[in-house]
């Protein structure tokens, strides 16, 4: 169980429910016998605050949830500054807060950007892609990426020339390809990759970062594999990007846009 703000969520719509459940059904008919007209604030209150907290909570909890993007470990897919919407029932539908599945709807598939909890950190909520499905061998030499021994298409790009760009003035874009898919990745030559290889257990998914050489990703034993309770949705659509360095506020070309 994690106190976020789900947690919060439900316990006003507990609270302000039976508030208003026992004025309705015990305390009004009392008010009523002694000819007392008014309504107490808190009751008033719990009245007018209840079926709101509900919608939302509904909302939040199965159908989109918003999120902002924290870092830039997803360039130059998703940058610091991107406000964005994850859907909750793509890949089922779960109880808030207990986070038990309750209708199975689809899997994760090789390429869907995720948000998922930290398995060392559940209070933590972390967005990659996802590489590696459970039973999968990934291997990792430099950008290349290679699931049970195919490697992935790139074809590198122009020179990155998008927001923070001279914090990477040798970076490419290039479009990787898996299982049919693509996206964009940034290829850096000058910042030192996490080689490797892992094999990926049954019940977990294998996570990257878009920014291969600058992301804190399943690579790295204080992220690691992923539960399959741990993914809270997928991340479909940008409907906000502030801009992270001084000039314009806001990025109007990557506002209402879908993620890939």
């Amino acid at each position: 169980m994690v106190f976020d703000f789900s947690f919060v969520l439900v316990a006003l719509a507990l609270l302000t429910g039976i508030v208003w459940g026992l004025d309705r059904w015990i305390l009004a008919p009392r008010r009523a016998a002694r000819g007392i007209a008014k309504e107490p604030l808190l009751v008033d209150y719990s009245r007018s605050f209840f079926p709101v907290i509900v919608i939302v909570l509904l909302l939040r909890s199965f159908l989109y949830e918003p999120f902002r993007i924290p870092s830039d470990s997803m360039m130059p897919t998703l940058i610091q500054g991107d406000f964005i919407f994850v859907n909750k029932w793509r890949y089922g539908l779960r109880l808030p807060v207990a986070n038990w599945k309750v209708i199975a709807i689809s899997d994760p598939e090789r390429g869907d950007v995720m948000v998922f909890r930290k398995p060392t950190d559940p209070s933590l909520v972390f967005i990659k892609r996802l590489i590696g499905l459970p039973g999968d061998t990934i291997r990792v030499t430099g950008s290349q990426i290679y699931v049970n021994g195919t490697p992935s298409q790139i074809q590198p790009g122009e020179l990155y020339s998008g927001p923070k760009n001279e914090q990477y003035p040798f970076s490419r874009v290039g479009e990787e390809g898996f299982d049919g898919a693509k996206h964009f990745v940034m290829l850096d030559p000058v910042r030192p990759g996490t080689d490797g290889e892992w094999r990926v257990p049954e019940g977990h998914f294998f996570m990257m970062g878009d920014n291969r050489n600058n992301s804190r990703d399943s690579r790295f034993p204080e992220v690691g594999f992923v539960p399959v309770e741990n993914v809270i949705g997928k991340a479909e659509a940008i409907w906000l990007s502030f801009n992270p360095e001084p000039g314009s506020i806001l990025l109007w070309d990557r506002m209402a846009t879908g993620i890939r």
